[in-house]
């Protein structure tokens, strides 16, 4: 071990990083699960106007349109559209 304890931080991180995926791998496809239903939600929420569903923060999310674009053809589908449901927005 060096005088300055660097050798002990070192073997620390290693440790906790260890312990990290020990607890975290089990649960790893959950979050991905997780965050891929958000991103859907969120989704629906930005395209909500375009589908003809009434968005109370259409306003807003009319601003985030650019943003999603590239995530579209994914998202529908995902969501068992074969076609873009959208006019505007061709990517099939």
């Amino acid at each position: 071990m060096s005088p300055d304890g660097s050798g002990l931080v070192a073997f620390c991180r290693r440790v906790a990083a260890g312990l990290e995926e020990f607890y975290a791998a089990p649960y790893r496809r959950s979050f991905a699960r997780a965050k891929r239903d958000e991103d859907d939600l969120f989704m629906m929420m930005v395209l909500s106007e375009a589908l003809g569903l009434p968005n109370p923060a259409g306003y807003y999310t009319m601003e985030l349109l650019p943003a999603v674009y590239e995530n579209f053809h994914e998202w529908h589908r995902r969501m068992g559209m074969e076609r873009s449901p959208l006019d505007e927005i061709s990517c099939c």
